[in-house]
C-alpha cells in the first residue's frame, strides 16, 4: 500500500486525475483549480511520470501528502522495470527510469494496483489505471456490454464506481448499473488540448478540463527538460496530435474489435 492518501477517513469529495506522464506545467494548472485544491482526496490513477519531467512531477504529486492517493499504471510498472535492468520501447519510460532518484523509483514500485477506498454518496469506489486485473487493458467509451461484463467478472456486487485511466480520453458511462469514470489525461491528451480531470462529489460525477497556454507550456518543458528532443515531444502530446477519433481507432483491435 502506498503511503499517500492512506487515511482512514471516508472522503466527501474526490478530485480524480489520471495519466500525469510527466508534464509538470499542466499538472501544476489542474493542482491549482479551487476544487482540486478543496477536494477531501486528490486520486491519481496512474502513469505519473513517464515524460519530460518525471522528477519534478513526482515531487509535486508526493508534496500534496495524505491528500493525494498515487495508483499503479502500466509506464510506472514498466519505469521501475526499466530501472532493474528491463527494457522499453517508449523513450519517456527510458527516460524516467534513467531520471529518477532511488527514493522515487522505491515509491513507484510501491504503488498500489488497483485500490478501493469508500466515498461518500458512493461507497466503495475502485480506483485502476486499465482496468482492476490488469493495468495496461484497454476498455473504451463504447466497449461492448459483454467485454465490459468479461473485465469486471471479479469486481465486487459491492463496487458500484470504478474509476480508471490509461486512454487518455474523458467518459462517464454506465455498465449495467455500474458507473465507470474515466478523468482523461492531465499530460498527454487525445482529443481536447489542455488538463482532463473530474471531481467526485455528493454521488455525483462531473468531467472537467483546465484550460493552458499551450505555446507557454511547450516553451517551459522545453527549457527545463533535459529529455532529448523535447520540443518533437510536445510538439506531439502537448499540443494534442492525436485525435480521439485517431486513438479509438488505434485501440480498438485492444479492445476486441
Amino acid at each position: 500500500m502506498s503511503p499517500y492518501g492512506a487515511g482512514m477517513t471516508t472522503p466527501v469529495t474526490v478530485a480524480l486525475l489520471s495519466d500525469t506522464h510527466g508534464v509538470l506545467p499542466v499538472l501544476e494548472a489542474v493542482l491549482t483549480e479551487p476544487e482540486v485544491r478543496a477536494a477531501d482526496l486528490v486520486v491519481v490513477t496512474g502513469d505519473l511520470v513517464s515524460g519530460p519531467m518525471p522528477v519534478e512531477t513526482l515531487d509535486t504529486l508526493t508534496a500534496l501528502g495524505d491528500q493525494v492517493l498515487l495508483v499503479r499504471g502500466n509506464a510506472d510498472r514498466e519505469v521501475v522495470e526499466v530501472s532493474r535492468g528491463g527494457e522499453s520501447p517508449r523513450a519517456e519510460s527510458a527516460f524516467a527510469a534513467r531520471s529518477l532518484r532511488p527514493d522515487q523509483l522505491d515509491l513507484l514500485a510501491s504503488l498500489p494496483h488497483p485500490v478501493v477506498r469508500s466515498l461518500d454518496g458512493f461507497g466503495d469506489v475502485l480506483f485502476c489505471h486499465g482496468s482492476q486485473r490488469d493495468d495496461d487493458e484497454v476498455v473504451l467509451v463504447d466497449t461492448r456490454l459483454d467485454r465490459w461484463a468479461e473485465v469486471f467478472a471479479d469486481v465486487p456486487d459491492a463496487v458500484r464506481t470504478v474509476c480508471c485511466g490509461h486512454t487518455h480520453m474523458p467518459f462517464v458511462r454506465l455498465v449495467d448499473r455500474r458507473l465507470v469514470v474515466n478523468p482523461g489525461s492531465v499530460g498527454m491528451p487525445y482529443g481536447r488540448v489542455g488538463g482532463a480531470w473530474a471531481l467526485l462529489r455528493d454521488g455525483q460525477v462531473s468531467l472537467r478540463h483546465t484550460d493552458i497556454d499551450v505555446d507557454a507550456v511547450c516553451e517551459r518543458v522545453v527549457a527545463e527538460s533535459t529529455y532529448p528532443d523535447a520540443r518533437a515531444w510536445v510538439d506531439e502530446y502537448v499540443r494534442g496530435e492525436h485525435s480521439d477519433a485517431v486513438a479509438l481507432t488505434v485501440f480498438g483491435p485492444r479492445d476486441g474489435r
